[in-house]
């Protein structure tokens, strides 16, 4: 693997040096925990264990990993994890040789998993587990850290647990106490007198002295076999480690499937904490380097470093928080300082193997106890305060809680189960409809006429426009139908706005077909617009709806593109259906024509002398394109169309003229071949008013005259208005 050219070798030799001496003791301290429970001659084994994990993953996930000044080791979840494990193996009689090897087994399926889980791109999805599951999670796992650890810490034997230890005082074995103390006393001091020694360091290193200033008084704490109080010898079974690590996989053809089936939860359990350790490793480290890490990548080189960590023995682990800062702060720039901290490591094995067998266990014990005592969320605390929060600090209580009295791996399962009960909270708390409006209330970009106008004034409250946010699932369905149900029985459009639509399930398909099926009882429709064809999710809601079969042809239901398409269509049959029901109405009289209204009887007798009146069949042609003529026509009942002619079998329609408007002006007001055909839509009776007879009234009746003709000037001006509308709508497309 590639590995950046340095900018800084000085930074990160002494940031992989720093890490190292931050990395080290704790993972010593955990794997003693997890192998201590095995027996005593285990501890030893756990401690190299912890070197081993160290070793692995500094080199392997370091080379691997996507994210410069990146530090993994064993850490506190994966101690936590695996201890418990261990105990019940120890309480079900499992022998300890197997279960050192599901131990290593745990660890290679474990990187099998973050592996995989990198390959497929999970690793954005595990970020995005909610804060209170993780607070909790890692609250209950410095917990359980706390309680594993004060029966060492106090010198107690084997069978003695936490609660029955802590009653009875003349159990505890005083040195260790003392040892235990002074470790906890430093490293929680340290920080504040200097930053150049990690405190772990310090502690430890005060830990071990105290155990031997303890020593001069007692000399039987100078023996190390038999001495419960320290690591003990590494060795002991003449064999070289690659015998070991290759007998003990072995051993493997000794399991049977169902011990191998046990491990397959617990595993994933581990990968998912180990992965989400990490990448909020990696989050904190993009924010004060301003960088952005690979979280795929980052965890390929994780699963990486376990699995070679696994094989050779080691812990499994993470990105650890604490040597990551350590070693960005002392000036590392690159992941070459992963890989140095690694090496460190195993140096450290080789050249210190002899002084680890005489590491106090109650000072590694103090160590965890800080690191558990710190892990825990005291912060959270805060949630108690508002009422809006106090569901969220249930939900870390509960995971705490099931965490202590059941098991680590059934606090995953909760956690998870309220990560879907956070979820649907925060969808149900926002409103679903982001607004509402009537047809009265918004229209359609396309220009209308003024009488156009009014009909939609009159008649848009027959459809509600809702614009909808978020996610349409099981649990918002409830709340949108509720919103909308006074609707649909006075409404004839429901328009349902999708742009701001997330994802819509099946909970909600089936919802908006109960809402069509109700509409369409009464000739209503649903109509979508701006359904989105990629959102977040990766979902095409298009798609979706044409898969489901919502959008069937046989449906009352219709979909567009814009909510303007979706308006000007709902508008064109509101104003049809207007002219429809106007065309079934009496004729109108000539006073009753908006051009004449509040005219002189006497004049308007006079007017309609001049006319004729004139009745055509629905289909019949009133004129046709290229005729003579010089009438006006005024329309006092049914519609007229008016047809543009571009071949003998097409043409193109203009516009529709309805009850109480007029056509054939131009020929009017110029005399010339008609322009366009003029066809009965309906069933129509007109008034017809030649030129010549016009110019004999308007010698007489000279202020009719003129009111009319500036009334058929005001139209064609509107009309002209509209034209250059479109004209202009016909560019810009």
């Amino acid at each position: 693997m590639k590995i950046e050219k340095p900018g800084n070798l000085a930074g990160d030799l002494w940031g992989g040096l720093a890490a190292m001496l931050v990395a080290l003791p704790s993972a010593i301290a955990f794997g003693v925990t997890i192998f201590s429970p095995l027996g005593g001659t285990y501890a030893a084994q756990g401690a190299i264990a912890g070197i081993l994990g160290v070793t692995a993953l500094g080199l392997v996930a370091g080379a691997f990993g996507g994210t410069n000044r990146l530090i993994s080791a064993p850490c506190a979840p994966a101690a936590a994890v695996l201890s418990a494990l261990a105990i019940q193996w120890s309480q079900n009689g499992i022998s300890a040789e197997s279960a050192v090897l599901l131990l290593s087994l745990m660890g290679l399926i474990c990187g099998l998993l973050q592996v995989a889980f990198g390959a497929v791109g999970l690793g954005r999805l595990i970020k995005y587990v909610p804060y209170p599951v993780v607070s909790g999670y890692l609250s209950g796992v410095g917990l359980i850290i706390i309680i594993s650890q004060v029966p060492k810490f106090l010198g107690l034997p084997k069978q003695a647990g936490f609660w029955e230890g802590l009653a009875s005082p003349s159990l505890w074995q005083w040195q260790g106490v003392a040892v235990g103390a002074v470790t906890v006393a430093v490293m929680v001091t340290a920080p504040m007198l200097t930053k150049a020694v990690p405190a772990a360091i310090l502690g430890l290193a005060s830990g071990v002295i105290a155990y031997f200033g303890l020593a001069l008084a007692d000399p039987a704490l100078l023996t190390l076999p038999g001495n419960a109080l320290v690591v003990g010898p590494l060795g002991g079974s003449g064999v070289s480690f690659g015998e070991t690590i290759a007998g003990r996989w072995k051993a493997i053809g000794d399991l049977d499937y169902a011990e191998l089936g046990q491990l397959l939860v617990p595993a994933a359990t581990l990968a998912v904490l180990l992965s989400i350790d990490t990448l909020k490793t990696c989050v904190v480290l993009d924010a004060l380097t301003r960088s952005r890490h690979n979280s795929n990548r980052e965890l390929v080189g994780q699963g990486l470093g376990n699995l070679a960590s696994a094989f050779i023995g080691g812990v499994p682990g993470a990105g650890q928080m604490g040597a990551t800062l350590v070693n960005m702060s002392s000036g590392a720039q690159t992941r070459l300082s992963g890989l140095i901290e690694g090496v460190l490591a195993l140096v450290a094995f080789l050249i210190l193997g002899t002084f680890i067998a005489w590491v106090p266990i109650p000072a590694l014990a103090g160590i965890l106890i800080v690191i558990g005592f710190r892990m825990f969320d005291r912060a959270s605390l805060h949630l108690l305060k508002s009422r809006a929060t106090i569901l969220d600090f249930f939900v870390i209580v509960t995971v705490v809680v099931v965490a202590l009295t059941v098991s680590l791996i059934a606090a995953s399962g909760a956690g998870i189960a309220l990560a879907v009960v956070l979820f649907i909270r925060e969808q149900i708390r926002g409103s679903i409809v982001r607004s509402k409006a009537y047809g009265n209330q918004m229209f359609s970009k396309r220009v209308r006429l003024p009488d156009e106008m009014a009909i939609l004034e009159k008649r848009g409250d027959h459809t509600a426009i809702f614009e909808l946010q978020g996610s349409l699932f099981f649990g918002t369905t409830d709340q949108l139908y509720t919103t909308v149900e006074p609707e649909l029985k006075t409404r004839t459009y429901i328009i349902l706005d999708m742009r701001r639509v997330q994802s819509v399930d099946l909970t909600a398909v089936h919802m908006l077909e109960q809402i069509e099926g109700m509409l369409a009882e009464r000739g209503a429709f649903l109509i979508f617009s701006h359904l989105p064809e990629n959102v977040p999710s990766g979902q095409d809601m298009r798609q979706y709806f044409d898969q489901v079969g919502l959008v069937k042809s046989e449906r009352h239901i219709q979909t567009f593109g814009e909510l303007d398409e979706a308006l000007e269509w709902v508008e064109e049959r509101l104003i049809e259906e207007e002219q429809l029901e106007r065309m079934l109405e009496k004729p109108l009289e000539l006073r009753e024509i908006d051009v004449f209204l509040g005219r002189k009887e006497t004049t308007l007798a006079a007017l309609e002398l001049c006319m004729d009146k004139r009745s055509y069949k629905a289909g019949e042609k009133i004129f046709a394109q290229g005729d003579a003529g010089d009438e006006m026509f005024l329309i006092r009942r049914g519609a007229v169309r008016i047809v543009l002619s571009l071949s003998e079998k097409q043409g193109h329609h203009l516009a529709t003229f309805g009850r109480g408007d007029f056509f054939g002006e131009m020929a009017f007001l110029d005399p010339a071949p008609r322009s366009a055909d003029a066809q009965a839509f309906t069933d129509t009776d007109l008034f017809v008013l030649s030129r010549k007879r016009f110019d004999t009234l308007a010698e007489e009746h000279k202020k009719l005259a003129m009111g009319l003709v500036l009334s058929v000037a005001r139209v064609l001006s509107i009309r002209l208005r509209y034209a250059n509308a479109e004209l202009r709508a016909l560019h810009m497309s």
